[in-house]
């Protein structure tokens, strides 16, 4: 069974940087697509980022220059660094994984909170 645990979520200010990592039990991580979602307070949940093994990455627009998503296979870990943070990344981020056969996020994690004050 894959479980995903993130970490790392806190209140910071306006224009501080914040690391999100997400520990990932399984043996086939590295095959893994993982990304990571947020949902903000009556907003749909949007995505983040994303990363495919071999180093492929891509970036939904409103944090595209700001965030960055790694992957330590040898840890079975995904990161999430957010620089230059601003009110409006105030959210829930969830990390999520899935095979590159399957169409949809099979594994969740439970969510951390994020909040940057003005």
């Amino acid at each position: 069974q894959v479980q995903l645990v993130e970490s790392g979520g806190g209140l910071v200010q306006a224009g501080d940087s914040l690391r999100l990592s997400c520990a990932v039990s399984g043996r086939a991580f590295t095959s893994y697509v993982m990304a990571w979602f947020r949902q903000a307070p009556g907003k749909e949940r949007e995505l983040v980022a994303i990363s495919w093994n071999g180093g492929v990455t891509s970036y939904g627009n409103p944090v595209k220059g700001r965030f960055t998503i790694s992957r330590d296979n040898a840890k079975n870990t995904v990161y999430l660094q957010m620089n230059s943070l601003e009110p409006e990344d105030t959210a829930v981020y969830y990390c999520a994984g899935r095979t590159l056969r399957s169409q949809s996020y099979d594994y969740w994690g439970q969510g951390t909170q994020v909040t940057v004050s003005s």
